[in-house]
């Protein structure tokens, strides 16, 4: 029977170990605690929190969620308790788990990353930080982190500098070129990245002339972007040495294969937790179903075998 622990899919991530290298990504497994009723916690390769700010936000006005033809769009706009609120509630639950948990850190200045990480270094039961650049920088007149390589160079710098824990970067798609700010992750000292976050859409109402989205534009995730995703994770995967998180419409253990071929060093699986919440832990047990079918004996090995014609 294919099991999500088996020795075939042990690996590690920038130092931490995993039973497997299949992660619940930010944004679509709440705190994680939250989950523990659905599924055994144990067999997740590893969990990335919401997104944390320094200060709770409520996020964006309804409607927050459209189900597209192939994927969802979501504005939720980084709802979230806060960080302190987080340390209060649920941090307690979260070092009685036996899964690496990253906390996702995100602000509109660098000042706001730092502190998120300065509140959380003080505190037991995190593997590492993974984070969100995907956001603006209002210091900087509204520019992106994730668009400029010497802003994203800053952030990483400062928090690499605060932080004891490995540092995960999560790369927008919303750029001309990924490579560059891949390479400028990796020389601000981070010590993976992860990519690709949601590409920025549109859902029409035709009848009532309106965006299906409260906040008019909304990020796009799942199957229809994984071809994208799996472009972006190769071409980051050769422009760094760190290791490189694949997302990005992983829906089967086969889609998970297909990520680490293609560069990644492990996977996060987040709209498919949408439409079944065991979905992190079927995956892993495909992805060793796959590696006992075509005899291999560590799905780590996968890891840049593409073949290029």
């Amino acid at each position: 029977m294919p099991s999500a622990t088996s020795e075939r899919l042990a690996t590690t991530l920038c130092g931490v170990p995993l039973r497997n290298p299949v992660i619940a990504a930010s944004g679509t497994f709440a705190y994680a605690l939250e989950f523990a009723t659905i599924l055994d916690l144990s067999q997740v390769g590893a969990i990335v929190t919401k997104g944390l700010s320094r200060e709770p936000m409520d996020g964006n006005k309804p409607p927050r969620i459209w189900e597209a033809e192939a994927g969802m769009i979501n504005a939720i706009g980084l709802q979230n308790i806060g960080v302190r609120a987080f340390v209060k509630d649920k941090l307690p639950g979260i070092q009685a788990l036996r899964t690496p948990v990253f906390a996702n850190v995100f602000g509109n200045a660098v000042e706001d990353f730092e502190e998120v990480v300065r509140v959380l270094e003080g505190e037991e039961g995190l593997a590492g930080y993974e984070l969100n650049v995907s956001c603006p920088n209002t210091k900087h007149g509204g520019m992106f982190f994730s668009s400029d390589p010497a802003l994203l160079a800053e952030v990483v710098r400062k928090v690499r500098a605060a932080a004891r824990r490995p540092v995960i970067v999560k790369l927008s798609p919303n750029v001309a070129s990924i490579p560059p700010l891949a390479k400028a992750a990796e020389e601000a000292g981070a010590d993976a990245i992860s990519l690709v976050n949601t590409f920025v859409s549109l859902a029409v109402d035709a009848r009532t002339r309106r965006p299906r989205i409260g906040n008019n534009y909304g990020g796009l995730s799942g199957p229809a972007i994984k071809p994208i995703a799996l472009r972006m994770v190769h071409e980051a995967s050769r422009a760094v040495k760190i290791p490189v998180i694949g997302l990005g419409g992983i829906a089967t253990g086969e889609d998970a294969a297909e990520f680490l071929i293609a560069g990644a060093t492990a996977v996060q699986v987040g709209t498919a937790s949408f439409w079944d919440p065991r979905s992190v832990v079927r995956i892993a047990r495909e992805l060793d179903r796959f590696c006992r079918a075509e005899k291999i004996a560590r799905a780590a090995d996968l890891t840049g075998t593409l073949r290029l014609n």
